[in-house]
């Protein structure tokens, strides 16, 4: 990831990792916890290296369909593995009975043997050399999936996979040329996870804006997905409102695989139930939706308190400053 970063505005010539003689990961921990502590998380590392991993697999997939042909590597492989685990974990945790319809109980089991074995899960995925980087690494994995506490999910838990996989191309376990296969095939496969996990325990969206957030739960898969479709010879913004361009084309983008989820969870006018989108699909080309929606996502995720307060720093994601 970090040779192809000039995007994010800054040098990573020394972002290769120190020898392992002597370098020790930490443990994450939250930083900011206080709105004055924002400007703290913009100025950091931490900031560079997330916005720079999300713009250099924006800028990977672009006008690329999610079949086309692309190298999956062993560590890739790992992870799907590591994702069908969780998968088979939802199968084997139905819900259960209670009165209230959302936040079905039985998640907290589910997140539960997760807690025990993020460790271990993660350890499968890395280097040989690199084993002592999972405490740090399975931080992120659990921060991903969504809140025990309140049975919810959110893009704060959605940017902590980014960081996760972020953190994984930092290690050297996925690298450059692993780009396609990170968006198209693991952050696929965790979208579908994420996906089962909402439906079968009806989570809550977290920090929901309602109709005015752009999604109760995703947000990358927005940016990522325009992305694909920048330059395409007939599929405009204006089509994704239309059932039949969404049924033809789900299966070649991310951006329409989110609008026939949203078209199966919501009943009632688009317009209505998600604003934001209607208002994207007026938006002559896919090159303007995904410079909004880059802006967009700094803005009300990036930049919003509610949502950062909740981040975990450690020494692969650090709250030091970038170095100038």
């Amino acid at each position: 990831m970090a040779e192809t970063e000039q995007s994010s505005g800054s040098s990573h010539e020394d972002d290769k990792l120190p020898s392992h003689v002597n370098f020790s990961y930490i443990v994450p921990k939250k930083e900011i916890s206080m709105v004055p502590d924002m400007g703290k998380w913009k100025r950091s590392q931490a900031y560079a290296d997330y916005m720079g991993f999300i713009l250099t697999m924006n800028e990977g997939v672009k006008g690329k369909k999610l079949t086309c042909e692309y190298q999956v590597s062993e560590t890739v492989e790992k992870l799907l593995a590591m994702l069908g685990t969780l998968d088979c974990w939802i199968d084997e945790t139905p819900p259960v009975d209670q009165p209230s319809r959302f936040g079905n109980k039985a998640y907290r089991t589910w997140y539960a043997k997760l807690e025990q074995e993020a460790e271990a899960l993660v350890t499968t995925v890395l280097p040989s050399d690199r084993h002592d980087a999972a405490p740090e690494i399975a931080v992120y994995l659990k921060e991903s999936v969504g809140n025990s506490t309140r049975i919810d999910y959110g893009t704060g838990h959605e940017a902590a996979f980014a960081a996760f996989l972020c953190c994984l191309c930092k290690v050297g376990a996925l690298r450059i040329e692993d780009q396609l296969a990170i968006v198209f095939k693991v952050f696929e496969k965790y979208l579908r996870v994420m996906r089962k996990l909402q439906k079968t325990y009806r989570m809550e969206p977290a920090g929901s804006q309602g109709v005015w957030g752009l999604d109760d739960f995703q947000f990358l898969p927005f940016i990522w997905g325009s992305s694909q479709l920048i330059d395409h010879p007939t599929l405009e913004p204006r089509h994704f409102l239309e059932e039949k361009a969404v049924n033809e084309n789900h299966q070649d983008y991310m951006f329409l695989e989110c609008i026939k989820f949203i078209n199966e969870m919501k009943t009632g006018p688009f317009a209505e139930h998600s604003n934001q989108l209607w208002n994207i699909s007026a938006v002559p080309s896919w090159s303007k939706v995904n410079q909004g929606l880059i802006r967009m996502y700094k803005a009300e995720c990036l930049e919003k308190f509610p949502v950062i307060q909740h981040f975990k720093f450690g020494s692969l994601l650090s709250i030091q400053p970038v170095k100038p």
